[in-house]
């Protein structure tokens, strides 16, 4: 939370994070998935808390989906209505057998989205071309290209960037617990939000006609 409230002093527009908590050292402050609910985690009021003030945050799902308890669901901040959860599927669309489930502890579809986080190609701390796996690899790729969609888009809102996203993904007509809305297809999302700009162009213009 004090990371998310010094990068939103110094402009920061987005969060990508790696982030997840459920259990502690001390299981007196153990996230229950009751209590992954999207409000009720203090990291999780300070993510949407993030996302109110304009930015888009992104989170990994989680990699406990091969757990047989609830700890296969979704952790904190994952689990919050305006976070984008983001799984991790194979490059043939596969969902990654340890990427968390969905729903979150109120019943909210999560995660929101998947991307490649099983044998995603990456650089290592030593420079080398590696690959990896984990939710911590498939939600900084989806970050990034909803960076460069936003940078395309700079007049539309955060959460209207990712509902574009979200409605231009691969299973969005019918999403699920395990993979969101799906893979998102940028080139759809931004032939989407260039639709939508036209009609913004367009509304602006009748306004200043009435006028």
């Amino acid at each position: 939370v004090a990371a998310a409230e010094f990068a939103d002093s110094a402009g920061a527009d987005m969060i990508s994070s790696s982030l997840g908590y459920s259990d502690f050292d001390d299981a007196a402050f153990n996230h229950g998935y009751a209590q992954r609910d999207g409000n009720t985690a203090m990291v999780t009021i300070g993510a949407d808390l993030a996302a109110r003030k304009g930015m888009i945050v992104c989170n990994s799902a989680g990699n406990s989906g091969g757990a047989l308890t609830d700890a296969k669901y979704v952790m904190c901040p994952a689990d919050g209505d305006s976070v984008l959860a983001v799984g991790a599927v194979t490059i043939r669309d596969t969902i990654a057998a340890f990427s968390s489930y969905g729903p979150n502890g109120a019943g909210k579809l999560k995660p929101d989205i998947v991307s490649v986080g099983q044998g995603t190609l990456l650089i290592t701390t030593g420079g080398a071309v590696a690959r990896g796996n984990g939710t911590s690899f498939s939600n900084p790729l989806a970050c990034g290209l909803i960076a460069c969609l936003w940078q395309a888009f700079p007049e539309f809102s955060n959460m209207e960037i990712i509902n574009a996203v979200k409605l231009t993904s691969n299973r969005h007509e019918q999403p699920d617990f395990r993979y969101g809305y799906g893979v998102p297809d940028f080139k759809k999302a931004y032939e989407f939000l260039s639709d939508a700009r036209t009609v913004k162009q367009a509304q602006a213009t009748l306004s200043e006609k009435w006028i």
